[in-house]
């Protein structure tokens, strides 16, 4: 699997493959892995927000 793959799952884009096996701990590491995406894409939105839009404003 595909690291563009993994995030389209992650980020409910594309449907997971039905015919892979799911594991209790792998269903924890993916949900550790959508939390620590989701936090990285507001992370970069909050610096694009400071660098660009914030001056803007003042």
């Amino acid at each position: 699997m595909g690291i563009w793959n993994q995030i389209a799952e992650y980020l409910f884009i594309k449907k997971r493959d039905p015919n892979e096996e799911r594991t209790q701990w792998m269903k924890y590491m993916h949900g550790m892995n959508r939390i620590s995406l989701m936090m990285f894409l507001f992370g970069v939105l909050v610096i694009i927000f400071r660098i660009f839009i914030r001056p803007l404003l003042h």
